[in-house]
């Protein structure tokens, strides 16, 4: 880990337009809709390329020189772009642990983005990544407790595939969980599939915790999930990212 010194509030400027990390990238968004209320419940922002470019040849170019600063611009071009699309939703935004040094001092700048763009601090929610394994499990908890207190929702992204599993809600207790699209695919012809859900949401039902399915790509599927008790949705069969822009959800997609 970089020393302290290294991590300093960057400036909403220098993150939304790149110069601080030698490359330049943008952001696509995908909503997460309720199948109860017929409504966008967030907007998740997905890194692309300038034009549109795929996250991978993004991060391709991320490395632990510029881990932190790249974290910090995701953010801010999150925000810039969900007040200039006018999104009265929910935000979610990745961020990756480990490019934490401080939650205090690391949060410096989603902060200053959110007030110089009107963009209210409890409509964001940060999503840990379960597929970047986790240096430090004492220090992820801190942070998710930090930023809870600060007013932001937290999740547990890609749930079910990482390195941890049950283990990270054992040491800390996000807002909302994301069932890994390797969980949901083709889970109406699955029993296990379905009998592991069924029991991730229990815990869930349990610790307070809103459960998301994303990866939905067949009303089968969603059929499925619905009859277990899931009402937030997230894949392809709702809306594909939208680069630079907010999809539109057609209204058969609200009833499976």
């Amino acid at each position: 880990m970089k020393q302290p010194n290294d991590y300093q509030t960057v400036g909403c400027k220098e993150c939304a337009n790149g110069s601080l990390l030698g490359f330049d990238f943008s952001m696509a968004l995908q909503p997460i809709v309720d199948v109860r209320q017929k409504t966008v419940f967030a907007q998740e922002a997905l890194v692309r390329g300038l034009a549109g470019e795929s996250a991978a040849s993004v991060f391709s170019m991320v490395n632990d020189s510029n881990r932190y600063r790249f974290d910090q611009s995701c953010r801010v071009k999150a925000i810039k772009l969900a007040a200039e699309l006018d999104v009265n939703c929910m935000l979610s935004i990745n961020f990756m642990p480990n490019a934490v040094y401080k939650p205090e001092l690391c949060i410096r700048t989603t902060l200053d983005a959110a007030e110089q763009y009107g963009f209210p601090i409890n409509q964001i929610i940060f999503e840990i990544t379960e597929s970047e394994k986790i240096e430090n499990n004492d220090h992820l908890r801190n942070i998710v407790k930090y930023y809870q207190q600060q007013g932001f929702k937290t999740a547990i992204d890609d749930f079910g595939a990482g390195y941890s599993g049950l283990n990270l809600l054992a040491d800390m207790q996000t807002d909302l969980v994301k069932l890994d699209m390797a969980l949901i695919r083709h889970i109406h012809l699955d029993r296990t599939r379905q009998t592991i859900v069924k029991g991730i949401l229990q815990v869930c039902a349990d610790l307070g915790i809103e459960v998301i399915a994303e990866g939905i790509e067949e009303a089968e599927e969603l059929k499925a999930l619905e009859d277990l008790g899931i009402t937030l949705f997230q894949g392809f069969y709702f809306a594909r990212p939208a680069f630079q822009s907010i999809a539109e959800v057609p209204a058969s997609c609200y009833n499976a």
